[in-house]
């Protein structure tokens, strides 16, 4: 594999879908929005401490603003049929998910970063590990935004069918992965399904990283994003071969 021309053709990918799917509305309503929403609902009119939520909602703003460009690239594509015309190029389904995963990646890192460093002033939060929250913060913004792209290549063609799933997995995997009620309050079966959420480890690591305490070992958070990362990658890849074998 020539990796130099793989890395070439990423780039370009991912320059071509911040031109056009970074104006998107949905990417804007379902990865902004939302997650403000939830915020205020939680806080209005209770008297809780926001330093010691504000990891969980850190992780929350990364992990909806970075899965929130994948799921509308691939459908939008095919509804618009660029997509095959795009495979015709000299590129693979490898170099397009990388391409989509970077764009993704690149606007979950812009939006939490400015969160982040904003809440950290404002709340005069210390952060005691400075590096795993840097490499918490490249590692969670590729696993979500690798979420974006399975669940892109899942959906079909409507870009609105995409955008209903996308929600039906991802308002889940809040609820279970610490951010609301702390996984150092679970146990039995919550803590067990907490697990199988990658959204967990990340809300863990970065907790960790902020002096807070954990659940898990640091390096069992990076591990679990790492192994989600790739589970999912891999996952896009054979199913977005698999349609296009059906669509011959």
């Amino acid at each position: 594999m020539n990796y130099t021309l793989l890395l070439r053709g990423a780039l370009v990918i991912a320059r071509k879908d911040i031109r056009i799917y970074y104006r998107k509305a949905p990417v804007y309503i379902f990865g902004l929005l939302l997650p403000a929403f939830l915020f205020f609902a939680f806080f209005v009119g209770r008297k809780l401490d926001v330093s010691s939520y504000f990891p969980g909602f850190l992780a929350m703003s990364l992990f909806f603003t970075s899965s929130s460009v994948g799921p509308i690239i691939v459908p939008w594509e095919k509804q618009a049929g660029t997509f095959e015309r795009l495979l015709s190029m000299p590129v693979t389904v490898t170099t397009i998910i990388l391409g989509d995963m970077l764009a993704g990646a690149l606007f979950g890192l812009f939006i939490s970063g400015i969160v982040g460093v904003v809440g950290v002033l404002l709340l005069g939060l210390t952060v005691t590990n400075i590096l795993l929250l840097v490499v918490l913060f490249l590692l969670g913004n590729a696993c979500f935004a690798a979420l974006g792209e399975l669940l892109s290549s899942t959906g079909g063609r409507i870009p609105s069918n995409v955008m209903m799933l996308s929600s039906l997995v991802r308002f889940p995997l809040v609820f279970i992965s610490g951010i609301f009620i702390s996984l150092s309050d679970m146990n039995g079966i919550s803590l067990t399904v907490a697990h199988f959420s990658p959204l967990a480890y990340l809300v863990d690591g970065m907790k960790d990283a902020m002096g807070q305490g954990s659940v898990f070992h640091w390096s069992a958070d990076i591990l679990g994003l790492l192994l989600f990362t790739a589970l999912f990658v891999y996952a896009s890849r054979r199913i977005l071969r698999r349609n296009l074998m059906k669509g011959l």
